[in-house]
Protein backbone atom coordinates (compact mmCIF):
# COMPACT_ATOMS: atom_id res chain seq x y z
CA UNK A 1 0.00 0.00 0.00
CA UNK A 2 1.16 3.43 -0.90
CA UNK A 3 2.86 5.50 2.08
CA UNK A 4 1.63 9.19 2.73
CA UNK A 5 5.08 9.70 1.18
CA UNK A 6 4.55 7.83 -1.61
CA UNK A 7 1.09 9.80 -1.46
CA UNK A 8 2.61 13.32 -1.49
CA UNK A 9 5.10 12.64 -4.01
CA UNK A 10 2.76 11.33 -6.64
CA UNK A 11 0.43 14.16 -6.27
CA UNK A 12 3.00 17.06 -6.48
CA UNK A 13 5.05 15.29 -9.64
CA UNK A 14 1.69 14.71 -10.88
CA UNK A 15 3.14 13.66 -14.70
CA UNK A 16 5.23 11.07 -13.69
CA UNK A 17 2.83 8.55 -13.20
CA UNK A 18 1.55 9.37 -17.29
CA UNK A 19 3.51 6.11 -18.68
CA UNK A 20 1.30 4.20 -16.51
CA UNK A 21 -1.66 5.86 -17.33
CA UNK A 22 -1.17 5.94 -20.62
CA UNK A 23 -1.05 1.96 -20.67
CA UNK A 24 -3.92 1.75 -18.97
CA UNK A 25 -6.26 2.68 -22.09
CA UNK A 26 -5.22 -0.61 -23.62
CA UNK A 27 -6.49 -2.44 -20.86
CA UNK A 28 -9.77 -4.76 -21.91
CA UNK A 29 -13.18 -3.91 -20.73
CA UNK A 30 -14.72 -5.31 -17.93
CA UNK A 31 -14.47 -9.49 -17.99
CA UNK A 32 -17.38 -11.04 -18.67
CA UNK A 33 -19.63 -12.14 -16.26
CA UNK A 34 -17.91 -9.34 -13.78
CA UNK A 35 -20.28 -6.63 -12.91
CA UNK A 36 -18.52 -3.53 -12.95
CA UNK A 37 -17.49 -1.31 -10.18
CA UNK A 38 -18.22 2.16 -8.87
CA UNK A 39 -15.58 4.60 -7.37
CA UNK A 40 -17.50 7.68 -6.91
CA UNK A 41 -14.97 10.61 -5.94
CA UNK A 42 -16.55 13.84 -4.56
CA UNK A 43 -14.69 17.39 -4.11
CA UNK A 44 -16.21 19.43 -1.02
CA UNK A 45 -16.70 23.04 -2.59
CA UNK A 46 -14.87 22.56 -5.76
CA UNK A 47 -15.86 25.09 -8.38
CA UNK A 48 -15.76 25.08 -12.26
CA UNK A 49 -13.16 26.19 -12.88
CA UNK A 50 -10.99 24.61 -10.35
CA UNK A 51 -9.11 22.07 -12.75
CA UNK A 52 -7.03 22.36 -15.23
CA UNK A 53 -9.37 20.45 -17.77
CA UNK A 54 -11.96 23.14 -17.26
CA UNK A 55 -9.32 26.46 -17.95
CA UNK A 56 -7.47 26.43 -14.28
CA UNK A 57 -4.04 27.89 -15.34
CA UNK A 58 -2.44 28.60 -11.61
CA UNK A 59 -3.70 25.07 -10.28
CA UNK A 60 -2.12 22.17 -11.11
CA UNK A 61 -4.29 19.07 -11.65
CA UNK A 62 -2.04 16.60 -13.63
CA UNK A 63 -4.38 13.30 -12.47
CA UNK A 64 -7.72 14.98 -12.56
CA UNK A 65 -6.54 16.44 -16.29
CA UNK A 66 -5.28 13.18 -17.20
CA UNK A 67 -8.93 11.82 -16.93
CA UNK A 68 -10.46 14.21 -19.74
CA UNK A 69 -7.95 12.77 -21.91
CA UNK A 70 -8.42 8.81 -20.80
CA UNK A 71 -12.73 9.53 -20.73
CA UNK A 72 -14.89 12.05 -20.95
CA UNK A 73 -15.21 15.98 -19.75
CA UNK A 74 -18.61 17.21 -19.29
CA UNK A 75 -19.53 20.47 -19.56
CA UNK A 76 -23.23 20.82 -18.12
CA UNK A 77 -23.10 18.86 -15.16
CA UNK A 78 -25.02 19.77 -12.06
CA UNK A 79 -24.87 19.54 -8.19
CA UNK A 80 -29.04 19.29 -7.68
CA UNK A 81 -28.00 21.99 -4.38
CA UNK A 82 -25.50 24.44 -4.11
CA UNK A 83 -24.67 23.21 -0.67
CA UNK A 84 -23.27 20.37 0.93
CA UNK A 85 -25.63 18.33 3.33
CA UNK A 86 -28.35 18.65 0.04
CA UNK A 87 -26.80 17.39 -2.62
CA UNK A 88 -24.99 14.21 -0.45
CA UNK A 89 -28.83 13.41 0.43
CA UNK A 90 -29.86 13.58 -3.19
CA UNK A 91 -26.84 11.41 -4.76
CA UNK A 92 -27.56 8.94 -1.92
CA UNK A 93 -31.37 9.02 -2.01
CA UNK A 94 -32.00 9.68 -5.24
CA UNK A 95 -34.27 12.83 -4.32
CA UNK A 96 -34.49 16.32 -4.37
CA UNK A 97 -33.52 17.11 -0.66
CA UNK A 98 -35.95 20.13 -1.10
CA UNK A 99 -38.69 17.43 -0.81
CA UNK A 100 -37.67 16.69 2.97
CA UNK A 101 -37.71 19.23 5.27
CA UNK A 102 -34.54 19.42 7.40
CA UNK A 103 -32.12 18.69 4.52
CA UNK A 104 -30.08 22.14 4.99
CA UNK A 105 -26.70 22.59 6.11
CA UNK A 106 -26.48 20.02 9.14
CA UNK A 107 -24.80 21.03 12.64
CA UNK A 108 -22.13 18.31 13.79
CA UNK A 109 -24.75 16.46 16.24
CA UNK A 110 -27.75 16.36 13.89
CA UNK A 111 -29.16 13.05 13.40
CA UNK A 112 -29.26 10.39 10.31
CA UNK A 113 -31.47 12.40 7.94
CA UNK A 114 -31.59 9.32 5.83
CA UNK A 115 -34.35 6.79 6.88
CA UNK A 116 -32.68 3.25 7.22
CA UNK A 117 -34.70 0.58 5.09
CA UNK A 118 -35.30 3.02 1.99
CA UNK A 119 -33.72 1.51 -1.18
CA UNK A 120 -30.43 3.73 -1.30
CA UNK A 121 -27.65 3.68 -4.10
CA UNK A 122 -25.43 2.06 -1.38
CA UNK A 123 -28.31 -0.27 -0.32
CA UNK A 124 -29.60 -0.60 -3.79
CA UNK A 125 -25.71 -2.10 -4.98
CA UNK A 126 -25.04 -4.10 -1.91
CA UNK A 127 -28.67 -5.83 -2.45
CA UNK A 128 -26.88 -6.70 -6.11
CA UNK A 129 -23.80 -8.41 -4.42
CA UNK A 130 -21.61 -5.33 -3.89
CA UNK A 131 -18.97 -4.86 -1.12
CA UNK A 132 -19.95 -0.85 -0.30
CA UNK A 133 -18.08 1.22 1.36
CA UNK A 134 -17.95 5.27 2.05
CA UNK A 135 -14.80 7.14 3.18
CA UNK A 136 -14.07 10.77 4.03
CA UNK A 137 -16.93 13.21 5.00
CA UNK A 138 -20.30 12.28 5.82
CA UNK A 139 -22.20 15.12 6.72
CA UNK A 140 -25.51 13.25 6.90
CA UNK A 141 -26.13 13.16 10.55
CA UNK A 142 -25.68 10.15 12.89
CA UNK A 143 -27.57 8.52 15.68
CA UNK A 144 -31.49 8.77 16.27
CA UNK A 145 -31.12 12.08 18.62
CA UNK A 146 -29.77 10.64 20.96
CA UNK A 147 -26.30 10.52 20.27
CA UNK A 148 -23.80 9.09 22.83
CA UNK A 149 -19.96 10.03 21.12
CA UNK A 150 -18.38 7.46 23.20
CA UNK A 151 -20.50 4.06 22.61
CA UNK A 152 -21.58 2.16 19.18
CA UNK A 153 -22.93 5.56 17.17
CA UNK A 154 -25.90 4.35 15.46
CA UNK A 155 -28.04 4.26 13.07
CA UNK A 156 -25.55 5.85 10.76
CA UNK A 157 -24.36 4.96 7.20
CA UNK A 158 -24.01 1.21 7.64
CA UNK A 159 -27.62 1.27 8.45
CA UNK A 160 -28.44 2.72 5.03
CA UNK A 161 -26.69 0.28 3.10
CA UNK A 162 -22.82 0.56 3.49
CA UNK A 163 -20.69 -2.20 4.76
CA UNK A 164 -17.94 0.01 5.32
CA UNK A 165 -17.02 3.93 6.62
CA UNK A 166 -14.40 5.48 7.60
CA UNK A 167 -14.91 9.43 7.79
CA UNK A 168 -15.79 12.47 9.92
CA UNK A 169 -19.18 13.18 10.94
CA UNK A 170 -20.07 16.55 9.39
CA UNK A 171 -17.47 19.11 8.42
CA UNK A 172 -13.68 19.88 9.02
CA UNK A 173 -14.78 23.24 10.35
CA UNK A 174 -17.26 21.40 12.54
CA UNK A 175 -17.06 19.53 16.30
CA UNK A 176 -16.44 16.75 16.96
CA UNK A 177 -12.98 16.76 15.05
CA UNK A 178 -12.68 12.94 15.53
CA UNK A 179 -12.59 10.01 12.84
CA UNK A 180 -15.09 7.40 12.60
CA UNK A 181 -14.95 3.75 11.61
CA UNK A 182 -18.26 2.03 11.62
CA UNK A 183 -19.82 2.60 14.33
CA UNK A 184 -16.96 3.40 16.89
CA UNK A 185 -14.92 6.82 17.36
CA UNK A 186 -10.96 5.97 16.33
CA UNK A 187 -8.28 5.49 19.12
CA UNK A 188 -11.02 7.42 21.96
CA UNK A 189 -9.50 6.68 25.88
CA UNK A 190 -12.89 5.82 27.80
CA UNK A 191 -11.19 7.90 30.21
CA UNK A 192 -11.25 11.06 28.62
CA UNK A 193 -15.18 11.01 26.60
CA UNK A 194 -16.22 13.37 24.17
CA UNK A 195 -18.95 15.89 24.91
CA UNK A 196 -20.60 18.26 21.77
CA UNK A 197 -22.54 21.19 22.33
CA UNK A 198 -23.98 23.71 19.78
CA UNK A 199 -24.83 25.90 21.80
CA UNK A 200 -23.27 26.13 25.11
CA UNK A 201 -19.90 25.42 25.65
CA UNK A 202 -18.56 22.30 27.22
CA UNK A 203 -15.85 21.48 29.56
CA UNK A 204 -12.69 24.08 30.06
CA UNK A 205 -11.18 23.81 25.75
CA UNK A 206 -10.28 27.38 24.99
CA UNK A 207 -12.88 29.04 22.27
CA UNK A 208 -11.60 30.75 19.47
CA UNK A 209 -13.64 34.20 20.99
CA UNK A 210 -12.31 33.95 24.68
CA UNK A 211 -9.10 33.07 23.50
CA UNK A 212 -8.25 34.38 19.98
CA UNK A 213 -4.19 34.47 20.56
CA UNK A 214 -4.36 30.89 20.40
CA UNK A 215 -5.12 30.50 17.00
CA UNK A 216 -2.65 29.80 13.67
CA UNK A 217 -5.41 30.30 11.45
CA UNK A 218 -7.63 33.60 12.07
CA UNK A 219 -11.51 33.12 11.83
CA UNK A 220 -13.52 35.65 9.46
CA UNK A 221 -17.36 34.64 10.54
CA UNK A 222 -19.10 32.15 12.75
CA UNK A 223 -15.88 29.64 13.21
CA UNK A 224 -15.43 31.05 17.34
CA UNK A 225 -15.65 27.78 18.71
CA UNK A 226 -13.89 25.08 20.63
CA UNK A 227 -10.08 25.67 19.57
CA UNK A 228 -8.69 22.30 17.92
CA UNK A 229 -5.04 21.82 16.30
CA UNK A 230 -5.17 25.71 16.59
CA UNK A 231 -7.80 26.37 14.41
CA UNK A 232 -11.64 27.21 15.98
CA UNK A 233 -14.32 25.59 14.88
CA UNK A 234 -18.38 25.71 14.59
CA UNK A 235 -19.65 24.38 18.24
CA UNK A 236 -18.10 22.72 20.95
CA UNK A 237 -16.49 19.94 22.06
CA UNK A 238 -14.49 18.62 25.70
CA UNK A 239 -12.96 15.14 25.81
CA UNK A 240 -11.35 12.90 22.51
CA UNK A 241 -7.76 14.35 22.94
CA UNK A 242 -6.37 11.21 21.69
CA UNK A 243 -8.88 10.68 19.08
CA UNK A 244 -9.01 14.60 17.41
CA UNK A 245 -7.51 14.62 13.72
CA UNK A 246 -4.50 16.54 12.35
CA UNK A 247 -5.93 18.61 9.68
CA UNK A 248 -2.38 18.42 8.06
CA UNK A 249 -2.72 14.76 7.28
CA UNK A 250 -6.64 14.66 6.87
CA UNK A 251 -6.01 14.54 3.04
CA UNK A 252 -3.41 11.36 3.15
CA UNK A 253 -5.64 9.64 5.87
CA UNK A 254 -8.86 9.23 3.76
CA UNK A 255 -6.92 8.49 0.75
CA UNK A 256 -5.23 5.69 2.58
CA UNK A 257 -8.64 4.55 3.68
CA UNK A 258 -9.88 4.42 0.33
CA UNK A 259 -6.69 2.61 -1.29
CA UNK A 260 -7.50 -0.16 1.50
CA UNK A 261 -10.74 -0.40 0.23
CA UNK A 262 -10.19 -1.23 -3.02
CA UNK A 263 -7.34 -3.46 -2.28
CA UNK A 264 -9.51 -5.37 0.03
CA UNK A 265 -12.22 -5.86 -2.33
CA UNK A 266 -10.38 -6.18 -5.41
CA UNK A 267 -12.18 -9.25 -6.78
CA UNK A 268 -15.30 -7.21 -6.88
CA UNK A 269 -17.66 -6.17 -7.51
CA UNK A 270 -17.84 -2.84 -5.41
CA UNK A 271 -18.70 0.83 -4.85
CA UNK A 272 -16.78 3.04 -3.10
CA UNK A 273 -17.95 6.96 -1.97
CA UNK A 274 -15.17 9.10 -1.36
CA UNK A 275 -16.29 12.25 -0.21
CA UNK A 276 -12.92 13.85 0.30
CA UNK A 277 -12.75 17.32 2.71
CA UNK A 278 -10.55 19.74 0.16
CA UNK A 279 -10.95 22.06 -1.00
CA UNK A 280 -13.87 22.83 2.19
CA UNK A 281 -12.61 24.85 5.16
CA UNK A 282 -10.35 24.98 7.04
CA UNK A 283 -7.70 24.38 4.24
CA UNK A 284 -4.61 23.25 6.62
CA UNK A 285 -2.92 21.22 3.71
CA UNK A 286 0.22 19.42 4.55
CA UNK A 287 2.95 20.98 4.43
CA UNK A 288 4.49 19.06 0.99
CA UNK A 289 1.65 21.33 -0.64
CA UNK A 290 1.55 24.25 1.07
CA UNK A 291 2.50 27.15 -1.27
CA UNK A 292 2.56 24.96 -4.48
CA UNK A 293 0.15 26.78 -6.60
CA UNK A 294 -0.45 29.60 -8.25
CA UNK A 295 -2.99 30.88 -5.98
CA UNK A 296 -2.02 30.61 -2.45
CA UNK A 297 -3.60 27.99 0.22
CA UNK A 298 -6.88 27.16 -2.07
CA UNK A 299 -5.40 26.46 -4.74
CA UNK A 300 -2.84 24.37 -2.49
CA UNK A 301 -5.63 22.05 -1.07
CA UNK A 302 -7.34 21.92 -4.91
CA UNK A 303 -3.56 20.41 -5.36
CA UNK A 304 -3.83 18.02 -2.72
CA UNK A 305 -7.55 16.73 -3.43
CA UNK A 306 -5.94 15.98 -6.94
CA UNK A 307 -2.97 13.92 -5.09
CA UNK A 308 -6.17 12.01 -3.97
CA UNK A 309 -7.61 11.46 -7.04
CA UNK A 310 -4.08 10.20 -8.02
CA UNK A 311 -3.70 7.50 -5.56
CA UNK A 312 -7.27 5.72 -6.70
CA UNK A 313 -6.88 5.80 -10.29
CA UNK A 314 -2.85 4.37 -9.30
CA UNK A 315 -4.15 1.68 -7.12
CA UNK A 316 -7.21 0.47 -10.02
CA UNK A 317 -4.23 0.84 -12.45
CA UNK A 318 -2.01 -1.14 -10.64
CA UNK A 319 -4.80 -3.77 -10.16
CA UNK A 320 -5.84 -4.14 -13.41
CA UNK A 321 -9.37 -2.90 -12.48
CA UNK A 322 -9.30 0.49 -14.36
CA UNK A 323 -11.34 -1.72 -16.81
CA UNK A 324 -13.74 -2.94 -14.42
CA UNK A 325 -14.13 0.13 -13.10
CA UNK A 326 -16.26 3.85 -13.91
CA UNK A 327 -14.64 6.37 -11.94
CA UNK A 328 -16.30 9.67 -11.17
CA UNK A 329 -14.76 12.63 -10.31
CA UNK A 330 -17.00 15.71 -9.43
CA UNK A 331 -17.88 17.93 -6.87
CA UNK A 332 -20.85 18.72 -4.22
CA UNK A 333 -21.52 22.43 -5.24
CA UNK A 334 -19.68 25.67 -6.87
CA UNK A 335 -16.61 27.15 -5.25
CA UNK A 336 -16.22 29.56 -2.48
CA UNK A 337 -13.57 31.92 -1.52
CA UNK A 338 -13.95 33.16 1.70
CA UNK A 339 -15.78 31.02 3.75
CA UNK A 340 -15.36 31.73 7.42
CA UNK A 341 -11.64 31.82 7.97
CA UNK A 342 -8.88 34.29 6.99
CA UNK A 343 -6.87 32.28 5.30
CA UNK A 344 -5.60 34.58 2.69
CA UNK A 345 -7.35 32.43 0.20
CA UNK A 346 -9.09 36.02 -1.30
CA UNK A 347 -5.69 37.69 -1.20
CA UNK A 348 -3.72 35.41 -2.71
CA UNK A 349 -6.23 34.61 -5.15
CA UNK A 350 -4.03 36.23 -8.18
CA UNK A 351 -6.63 36.26 -10.66
CA UNK A 352 -8.07 32.40 -10.27
CA UNK A 353 -11.81 32.27 -11.01
CA UNK A 354 -13.09 29.25 -8.86
CA UNK A 355 -16.39 29.12 -11.25
CA UNK A 356 -15.13 30.17 -14.29
CA UNK A 357 -17.19 32.38 -16.24
CA UNK A 358 -20.50 31.18 -13.95
CA UNK A 359 -22.23 33.69 -12.21
CA UNK A 360 -21.86 33.57 -8.29
CA UNK A 361 -20.82 30.73 -6.49
CA UNK A 362 -21.54 28.22 -2.76
CA UNK A 363 -25.01 28.87 -1.67
CA UNK A 364 -26.73 30.02 -4.58
CA UNK A 365 -28.81 28.95 -7.57
CA UNK A 366 -26.76 30.73 -10.51
CA UNK A 367 -24.81 27.85 -12.50
CA UNK A 368 -21.66 29.11 -9.95
CA UNK A 369 -23.20 27.34 -7.28
CA UNK A 370 -24.58 23.91 -9.19
CA UNK A 371 -22.79 23.64 -12.17
CA UNK A 372 -20.24 21.46 -11.60
CA UNK A 373 -16.75 19.76 -12.68
CA UNK A 374 -17.46 16.25 -13.75
CA UNK A 375 -15.19 13.70 -15.27
CA UNK A 376 -15.57 10.15 -15.84
CA UNK A 377 -13.36 7.06 -16.70
CA UNK A 378 -14.24 3.21 -17.93
CA UNK A 379 -11.17 2.20 -20.27
CA UNK A 380 -13.11 0.03 -23.39
CA UNK A 381 -16.39 1.60 -22.47
CA UNK A 382 -16.04 5.46 -22.79
CA UNK A 383 -14.35 6.70 -25.89
CA UNK A 384 -11.19 8.66 -24.79
CA UNK A 385 -11.05 12.73 -24.92
CA UNK A 386 -14.38 13.08 -24.92
CA UNK A 387 -16.00 16.21 -24.28
CA UNK A 388 -19.97 16.01 -23.29
CA UNK A 389 -22.54 18.88 -23.46
CA UNK A 390 -25.53 16.55 -21.97
CA UNK A 391 -27.21 17.94 -18.80
CA UNK A 392 -26.68 15.23 -16.10
CA UNK A 393 -27.07 16.10 -12.31
CA UNK A 394 -25.90 14.31 -9.28
CA UNK A 395 -29.31 13.18 -8.36
CA UNK A 396 -29.44 10.94 -11.28
CA UNK A 397 -26.39 8.96 -9.21
CA UNK A 398 -28.81 6.21 -7.67
CA UNK A 399 -30.52 4.87 -10.72
CA UNK A 400 -27.21 5.09 -12.46
CA UNK A 401 -25.62 2.88 -10.28
CA UNK A 402 -28.63 0.71 -10.67
CA UNK A 403 -28.64 0.60 -13.86
CA UNK A 404 -24.40 -0.32 -13.43
CA UNK A 405 -25.02 -3.27 -11.25
CA UNK A 406 -27.86 -4.50 -13.67
CA UNK A 407 -30.59 -3.98 -10.88
CA UNK A 408 -33.78 -2.38 -11.19
CA UNK A 409 -35.46 0.17 -9.23
CA UNK A 410 -38.18 -0.42 -6.78
CA UNK A 411 -41.37 2.23 -8.12
CA UNK A 412 -40.60 3.93 -4.53
CA UNK A 413 -36.89 4.62 -4.77
CA UNK A 414 -35.01 7.55 -6.33
CA UNK A 415 -38.37 9.31 -6.65
CA UNK A 416 -35.96 12.20 -9.04
CA UNK A 417 -33.34 10.11 -10.54
CA UNK A 418 -32.63 8.73 -14.21
CA UNK A 419 -30.29 6.22 -15.38
CA UNK A 420 -27.84 8.67 -16.90
CA UNK A 421 -25.52 5.53 -17.79
CA UNK A 422 -25.90 5.30 -21.29
CA UNK A 423 -24.55 9.48 -21.48
CA UNK A 424 -21.77 9.22 -19.15
CA UNK A 425 -20.72 5.91 -20.81
CA UNK A 426 -22.10 5.75 -24.57
CA UNK A 427 -22.23 9.07 -25.44
CA UNK A 428 -26.08 8.94 -25.49
CA UNK A 429 -28.45 11.66 -25.02
CA UNK A 430 -29.34 12.34 -21.75
CA UNK A 431 -32.68 11.48 -20.64
CA UNK A 432 -33.39 14.24 -18.55
CA UNK A 433 -35.82 16.97 -20.25
CA UNK A 434 -35.13 19.30 -17.49
CA UNK A 435 -33.73 19.82 -14.24
CA UNK A 436 -34.50 21.98 -11.09
CA UNK A 437 -32.22 23.04 -9.24
CA UNK A 438 -32.08 24.53 -5.27
CA UNK A 439 -35.80 24.04 -5.51
CA UNK A 440 -36.18 27.41 -6.66
CA UNK A 441 -34.68 27.07 -10.43
CA UNK A 442 -35.29 25.07 -13.18
CA UNK A 443 -32.39 23.78 -16.54
CA UNK A 444 -34.88 22.99 -19.77
CA UNK A 445 -32.88 22.80 -22.75
CA UNK A 446 -30.84 25.72 -22.99
CA UNK A 447 -33.45 28.00 -21.22
CA UNK A 448 -32.96 28.51 -17.22
CA UNK A 449 -35.53 30.06 -14.79
CA UNK A 450 -34.81 31.49 -11.53
CA UNK A 451 -36.86 32.47 -8.45
CA UNK A 452 -36.09 35.32 -7.05
CA UNK A 453 -37.62 33.39 -3.80
CA UNK A 454 -39.34 30.37 -3.04
CA UNK A 455 -42.71 30.20 -4.08
CA UNK A 456 -45.63 29.62 -1.65
CA UNK A 457 -47.51 26.39 -2.57
CA UNK A 458 -50.59 25.32 -1.52
CA UNK A 459 -52.80 22.30 -2.40
CA UNK A 460 -50.40 22.18 -5.59
CA UNK A 461 -51.10 25.89 -6.28
CA UNK A 462 -48.99 28.98 -6.49
CA UNK A 463 -50.24 31.79 -3.67
CA UNK A 464 -50.37 34.89 -5.64
CA UNK A 465 -48.26 37.77 -5.31
CA UNK A 466 -45.20 35.90 -6.19
CA UNK A 467 -41.92 38.51 -7.46
CA UNK A 468 -41.25 37.40 -11.19
CA UNK A 469 -38.27 35.35 -11.72
CA UNK A 470 -35.27 35.87 -14.56
CA UNK A 471 -34.70 33.70 -17.36
CA UNK A 472 -31.33 33.36 -19.20
CA UNK A 473 -29.89 31.58 -21.93
CA UNK A 474 -27.21 29.58 -21.13
CA UNK A 475 -26.53 28.71 -24.80
CA UNK A 476 -25.56 32.44 -25.54
CA UNK A 477 -25.38 33.82 -21.96
CA UNK A 478 -22.99 31.08 -19.80
CA UNK A 479 -22.74 33.64 -17.30
CA UNK A 480 -26.29 35.04 -16.47
CA UNK A 481 -25.64 38.39 -16.94
CA UNK A 482 -29.23 39.32 -19.10
CA UNK A 483 -32.12 38.92 -17.89
CA UNK A 484 -34.77 37.61 -20.89
CA UNK A 485 -37.70 37.28 -18.64
CA UNK A 486 -39.44 40.47 -20.14
CA UNK A 487 -38.64 39.61 -23.76
CA UNK A 488 -39.50 36.23 -23.56
CA UNK A 489 -42.92 36.11 -21.02
CA UNK A 490 -44.21 32.83 -22.45
CA UNK A 491 -40.68 31.01 -21.87
CA UNK A 492 -40.28 32.26 -18.48
CA UNK A 493 -44.32 31.33 -17.76
CA UNK A 494 -43.81 28.14 -19.26
CA UNK A 495 -40.89 27.27 -16.81
CA UNK A 496 -42.26 28.80 -14.00
CA UNK A 497 -45.50 26.71 -13.98
CA UNK A 498 -43.37 22.95 -14.98
CA UNK A 499 -40.98 24.26 -11.34
CA UNK A 500 -44.11 24.65 -10.11
CA UNK A 501 -45.04 21.47 -10.80
CA UNK A 502 -42.42 19.24 -10.24
CA UNK A 503 -42.48 21.02 -6.99
CA UNK A 504 -45.70 19.69 -6.23
CA UNK A 505 -45.44 16.41 -7.35
CA UNK A 506 -44.22 13.81 -5.02
CA UNK A 507 -41.11 12.97 -8.01
CA UNK A 508 -40.11 13.79 -11.21
CA UNK A 509 -39.09 10.09 -12.65
CA UNK A 510 -42.04 8.12 -14.00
Amino acid sequence: MPSRRDFLQTAVMGTAALPLASLVLKRPPAAAGRKPNLVFILADDGGYGDFGCYGATKIKTPNIDRLAVQGVRFTDAYAPNATCTPTRYSILTGEYAWRKPGTGILPGDAALIIEPGRPTLPALMKKAGYATGAVGKWHLGLGDGRLDWNGEIEPGPLEIGFDYFFGMPATGDRVPCVYIENRRVVNLDPADPIQVDYKTPVGDDPTGKTHPERLKMELSAGHDGTIINGISRIGFMSGGKAARWTDEDMAATFTRKAVEFIEKHKDGPFFLYFGTHDPHVPRVPHPRFRGTSGCGVRGDVIQEFDGSVGEVTAVLDRLGLAGDTLLIVTSDNGGVINDGYDDGADRDINGHRPNGPLRAGKYVAYEGGVRVPFLARWPGRIKPGTVSKQVISLVDLAATGAALAGTSLPVEAAPDSFNSLPAIADGAKSPRAALILEGRAIRKGDWKYVLKQQPKIKDGIEEAGAPVGELYNLADDIGETTDLAAKHPDVAKELRAALIAARSSKRTRS
